[in-house]
């Protein structure tokens, strides 16, 4: 784990998002790529259909970018100074997704660390629109981390899972190199509707998979009844003290209830515990 690309759009949320992961790996040698990127600004008319602006208004975006990046790199050298961490600053003018698989790509990223931030109004969603597209449509491990959530070492990781999918050990062998990384325990959750539903042969085959492959690992298998899947996790992470949750961008029918859905005051774990989204 030593190269972590970190997206900014020089908000608050960004900058959590960035204290968090230099903290997160201070005993660490890292290499954070620090990344804004300008999209292309278009417009419409009647008459023509799509317009861009204007390049030196694009150029004048772009170099206050730098400047945002500069200032950006200076807060972190004057309140998180580090040899074990070494900056690069990365401004693209292109379009968000295609930027950030091209430096995945280029830079070898083993991590994208970003803030998450709905978008206002009746639309508001656990994660902004921005990281849920990383999330879905590029094929790196996803650390979510909550607007105001404050650092704190993590101790524990919820492995949510219905076990109807045989994970590979691409995914696993994420999972718990940051659990060994960071001495986490994992706690696989499995949640059901009623005590009568019982698990078919694939997901009982998935489970003893799992189960293997845990089996030096420091971790614990639970399973609870009820019929809401977030109220379940919410009373699960309560209870734990659970510090990260886990998943797979793949099972996106499940990973869709947690991640994607309209907040609910009640569901505070969408609002202080980040998500690790993992990929094939």
């Amino acid at each position: 784990m030593k190269n972590i690309l970190m997206p900014t759009d020089f908000s608050e949320n960004s900058w959590n998002a960035i204290e968090y992961a230099l903290l997160l790996f201070k005993e660490f040698k890292c290499s954070f790529y620090l990344l804004h990127v300008t999209q292309p600004h278009v417009y419409a008319t009647a008459d023509v259909p799509l317009v861009t602006f204007p390049r030196d208004i694009d150029r004048i975006l772009q170099t206050e970018a730098r400047k945002e990046l500069e200032k950006t790199l200076a807060r972190i050298e004057g309140e998180h100074r580090n040899p074990n961490h070494r900056f690069e600053l990365l401004s693209a003018y292109d379009f968000f997704i295609d930027t950030m698989r091209q430096e995945v790509e280029d830079k070898n990223i083993d991590l994208i660390v970003m803030g998450t931030k709905g978008a206002s109004g009746l639309k508001e969603m656990t994660v902004g629109s921005n990281t849920g597209d990383v999330i879905t449509k590029v094929k790196c491990p996803v650390l979510a981390v909550p607007e105001n959530v404050a650092f704190r070492p993590p101790e524990e990781i919820a492995f949510p899972t219905d076990y109807t999918l045989q994970y590979s050990a691409r995914v696993l062998d994420t999972l718990t190199f940051l659990a060994e990384m960071f001495q986490l325990a994992i706690r696989v959750l499995h949640v059901i509707r009623n005590e009568e539903e019982g698990l078919s042969d694939t997901q009982k085959r998935n489970k003893e998979l799992l189960r293997d492959y845990l089996s030096d690992k420091k971790h614990s298998f639970h399973q609870l009844t009820h019929k809401n899947l977030n109220e379940a996790i919410q009373c699960f992470t309560e209870s734990r003290d659970i510090d990260w949750i886990a998943m797979m961008a793949k099972k996106l029918n499940f990973s869709q209830q947690i991640l994607f859905r309209p907040t609910v005051a009640k569901m505070s774990y969408h609002t202080r515990i980040p998500f690790l989204v993992l990929h094939e």
